[in-house]
């Protein structure tokens, strides 16, 4: 189809099989075009990122920090970042264009004043570990609330969930009650880890609207859950009452209306099949927004930053990129170049 905006695409490779490496780095998909470029050729991306109010600033995390374009994709160049660390999140504040947070793995947040140019490790969230994975917990998102800018929720995988009111300087641990519901049987889970808590805390995404600034959403393993007093408590949300996959990767709020959510649901890490929800009364309900089939976990939403109409959604395993750009009605395959394998980001703009 004809895209209206530049597309992004962050490749990390492969997971769990050393037998079937794929391309890694940064996919750019310009609008005069239409053809997937590769630009990043050399460093796993886990997190692209498009500027909410400059789309000529896109960020990358890769497993070499972050990098950065300032021309719409054409080119990246590495940050003044301190360190090789994996990106796994970005985060631009809302109220200063200019301030930027990066999630890392080990967990570990960085703060950028200039755009992102440069870049300062903050203090050690200080978060125990809770599980022993075969590899280094991670920042998977950030989520700011709207009326107070210095108070941001962090989703961690797999570590649960944490949260800071002074922009960063300090965490306090928000993930006491989720290891609470892993008690129950329904909510267990162990795959790789030492510990049946594993899939509560396995934390992928989390979101705050604007029309309910104290209730934030996290999706992890078991589902979509929901905290209204600072994550003191957490509720299950029964997503499963409206979708017969349960394994939330991904959640965003519509930049343009606050009532309105998607929800990326599939069966688990490694499947071959998921879905794409929308509620538009702020997660009561849901419904099936896609019209495609996937053969691979959705990993990624990207929702436009003005246009309401443009969704697309990567999935998994073999660089699988679906888009609409009239609000559901239609979709169209926008593949990457075959030899692509896990794709853990898209970003439009």
């Amino acid at each position: 189809m004809a895209s209206k905006s530049n597309l992004y695409a962050g490749l990390a490779g492969y997971v769990g099989r050393p037998d079937q490496k794929g391309m890694v780095g940064v996919f750019v998909r310009p609008a005069e075009t239409g053809r997937w470029e590769h630009k990043i050729t050399d460093q796993e991306t886990f997190t692209v990122n498009v500027h909410p109010t400059d789309p000529n600033l896109v960020f990358a995390g890769t497993a070499d920090g972050v990098y950065r374009s300032t021309d719409r994709g054409k080119t990246f160049q590495r940050t003044d970042f301190p360190g090789k660390t994996q990106i796994w999140s970005f985060l631009v504040d809302a109220d200063n264009p200019k301030l930027v947070y990066a999630g890392g793995s080990p967990i570990a947040i960085y703060r950028s004043e200039d755009c992102g140019e440069t870049w300062r490790k903050m203090p050690d969230p200080g978060m125990p570990d809770r599980a022993v994975m075969p590899f280094a917990c991670r920042v998977m998102r950030m989520a700011q609330h709207p009326k107070q800018p210095g108070t941001i929720y962090a989703a961690l995988e797999v570590n649960g969930v944490m949260r800071t009111t002074d922009g960063g300087e300090s965490w306090t641990d928000c993930s006491q009650d989720l290891i609470r519901l892993a008690q129950m049987p329904h909510l267990k889970s162990k795959i790789v880890s030492d510990t049946y808590n594993e899939g509560m805390l396995d934390g992928h995404a989390i979101a705050i609207s604007a029309a309910e600034p104290d209730k934030v959403i996290l999706a992890v393993r078991m589902g979509l859950f929901e905290t209204t007093d600072a994550g003191e408590t957490w509720q299950d949300m029964e997503v499963g009452r409206f979708s017969p996959t349960t394994y939330g990767r991904d959640i965003k709020v519509s930049p343009q209306d606050p009532n309105t959510l998607y929800a990326a649901l599939s069966v688990a890490a490694a499947s071959k099949d998921g879905g794409v929800y929308c509620s538009t009364d702020k997660g009561q309900t849901w419904r099936r927004f896609d019209k495609v089939q996937v053969h691979g976990t959705v990993m990624s939403l990207a929702l436009h930053g003005t246009d309401p109409d443009q969704v697309y959604i990567g999935a998994r395993y073999d660089g699988e990129v679906y888009g609409t750009e009239d609000g559901g009605s239609t979709w169209q395959p926008l593949p990457l170049p075959s030899g692509v394998k896990d794709i853990y980001s898209l970003a439009v703009g």
